[in-house]
């Protein structure tokens, strides 16, 4: 029988990226996260001047007051690379000097107190596809139909064709104005996720390498199988596109289980666990700067011919499924990383949820 872990085992087993700094400012030890995190062995930090390494946030300054700091959803940049961190400062106790630092990945935290106003949002898309439904597709088919009574010609067909194009455009609308709940089932992701991709590489993604980097222990998600189908595959066509200009273009699909990754749907409610996380990430430019906040807004587009609608209604499909969609540049090469928290299933009866920020 094992005896009692010691305490390298237990530090290499946390579930959160940890450094010790000793009394001179020096890192004494780091755990696996932090290795991973900041893309450095133990062995190369151990005995590093900490700002050599982790330059601390400008917004802790204050932190030599002896009472540690928090610093929450922070870019710092590393030797490595930018990283963006929720940053927690410890002092230990009866060791003058002593500190413990933990790194809480923000690309987990990123973006949730917008909920409100992506909901608010969805909720205003909502209102305008149901309107212009009713408005203008009625209107259209009339067009349509005087327009083919007037006969064969240029005209006609063109007439016809932009008919039919502004109708498609009015039906990617009308799937805002779908507010029934989702019926939700325990699910393994990985079949779905190898569809998706045969799907992609077999139509808009041919002759492009899509990389799976996949934790094989992942337990079932609470999803919906069309939905989450239907986003990954929006997510893939994305990166597809982003990408179009690269002299090396790249696409990956990677999964993890993020422990303690928790979020609240609103104030005084509880928080949700939405530890399964699946990436979809690209080696393209990114988003502009100026509308990367607002990505997941209806009308909100990168592209000079988008219409904005597609990673609008991805996170309606995630919050209809009771989790959530965030936007990130991470890495060294920075790559575009589109991440997906969803919650883990169990074993208790399955009911449906219109998601978490609803």
């Amino acid at each position: 029988m094992a005896g009692r872990p010691g305490f390298a085992e237990l530090f290499a087993a946390l579930p959160v990226a940890v450094l010790v700094v000793d009394p001179d400012e020096r890192i004494a030890h780091a755990n696996a996260l932090a290795e991973q995190l900041l893309n450095l062995s133990e062995r190369v930090m151990t005995g590093q001047p900490l700002a050599a390494i982790l330059p601390p946030p400008e917004e802790g300054d204050d932190r030599r007051g002896g009472q540690g700091v928090a610093v929450y959803d922070t870019e710092i940049a590393t030797p490595r690379g930018k990283i963006r961190v929720d940053f927690v400062e410890a002092i230990i106790a009866d060791h003058p000097g002593w500190r413990l630092i933990t790194l809480h990945t923000s690309a987990s935290t990123r973006g949730l107190g917008h909920s409100a106003d992506r909901t608010a949002s969805a909720r205003a898309a909502t209102g305008a596809a149901a309107m212009l439904a009713h408005e203008v597709k009625n209107p259209l088919s009339g067009i349509r139909g005087a327009a083919q009574l007037i006969g064969a010609g240029e005209l006609t067909t063109l007439i016809v064709t932009e008919v039919d194009r502004i109708a498609a455009l009015i039906d990617r609308m009308q799937d805002f104005s779908d507010t029934r709940p989702l019926p939700l089932a325990p699910e393994n992701i990985y079949p779905l996720l190898g569809h998706a991709r045969s799907l992609a590489l077999a139509g808009f993604a041919r002759g492009i390498t899509i990389e799976e980097r996949f934790d094989p222990s992942l337990p079932p998600a609470l999803i919906n199988r069309d939905a989450l189908l239907q986003i990954v595959i929006n997510l893939l066509k994305n990166a597809r596109e982003a990408i179009g200009d690269e002299r090396q273009p790249r696409i990956h699909i990677t999964t993890a289980y993020r422990h303690g990754m928790a979020v609240s749907a609103a104030p005084g409610r509880p928080r949700v666990p939405l530890p399964i996380e699946i990436c979809v990430a690209d080696n393209g430019p990114g988003a502009p700067p100026d509308i990367a906040e607002h990505l997941f807004e209806p009308f909100v587009s990168g592209r000079r011919e988008g219409q904005g609608f597609g990673l609008a209604l991805v996170d309606k499909l995630m919050r209809d499924m009771g989790g959530i969609v965030q936007y990130a540049r991470e890495g060294t090469p920075e790559m575009t990383i589109l991440r997906l928290l969803l919650p883990r299933a169990t074993t208790a009866p399955v009911t449906t949820v219109r998601g978490i920020a609803a």
